[in-house]
């Protein structure tokens, strides 16, 4: 009998099988300052996670929202 952590397939003879990787989708959208709430709100509910806000490539003064979600 293998000993815990002696290889005998892991600690205490447990298995350890991977999972499958996620794979995820990605978007990038423009956010008004107006109307923040209500466009990250909507993507939402669709199902999409805020990951990031950065001011815009070409006017730091609009913002782009980056959001990810699983893909099904």
């Amino acid at each position: 009998m293998a000993r815990p952590g002696s290889g005998g397939g892991g600690p205490a003879g447990r298995r350890h099988y991977a999972r499958p990787m996620t794979k995820w989708e990605y978007a990038t959208v423009p956010l008004l300052v107006h109307a923040t709430k209500q466009i990250l709100d909507t993507w939402g509910e669709d199902g999409w996670e805020l990951v990031q806000v950065v001011p815009g490539p070409n006017n730091p003064e609009q913002l782009v929202a980056y959001l990810k979600r699983e893909k099904p």
